[in-house]
């Protein structure tokens, strides 16, 4: 408690977003599980190489993380500036070490260091997740055109070595 004037406008939205919530939370629940799914979905049929990072079902709706083999997430983060995502948590944002999230999980620091989360939220549409797809699968395939031992692997696996 403190003295002065309570901020009455504040409390009264606080109230109103709290009724918000509870009336509209299981609808927009099962609204960001299907975006997400849509989105994860449409990254893995057009991209080899992509790993979900943690539970497919036990997380938050509107979080999705993925590995990309072959990149790093910073360089994709780079080539994507329409796009508003992340490759870290927000408190280990000045470290360039793989999230420590990730590795506890059991993910490789290869796939650690290539990974970006994905998160969506009230506003998001269908249209928005198809542009978020076409944008990391074309900036996925420059990165790992641009990455010279993508290119050598299918020689060495095609002499059987």
């Amino acid at each position: 408690m403190r003295s002065g004037t309570l901020a009455v406008t504040n409390i009264v939205g606080l109230g109103k977003a709290c009724d918000l919530c509870r009336e509209e939370r299981s609808r927009e629940e099962k609204r960001l599980i299907q975006l997400r799914r849509h989105l994860h979905e449409g990254l893995v049929k057009r991209l080899d190489g992509v790993f979900l990072n943690g539970h497919a079902s036990q997380r938050l709706p509107g979080n999705l993380n993925l590995s990309f083999t072959g990149i790093r997430g910073e360089a994709l983060l780079m080539k994507m500036k329409n796009v508003a995502l992340s490759s870290g948590s927000a408190c280990t944002s000045a470290n360039p070490e793989p999230s420590y999230v990730l590795r506890a999980l059991g993910v490789e620091e290869e796939l650690a260091q290539a990974s970006l989360r994905f998160g969506l939220g009230r506003f998001n549409t269908e249209e928005e997740i198809e542009y978020v797809i076409d944008e990391v699968v074309h900036a996925v395939q420059d990165l790992r055109a641009l990455n010279p031992l993508n290119q050598l692997t299918p020689a060495i696996s095609a002499r059987g070595d």
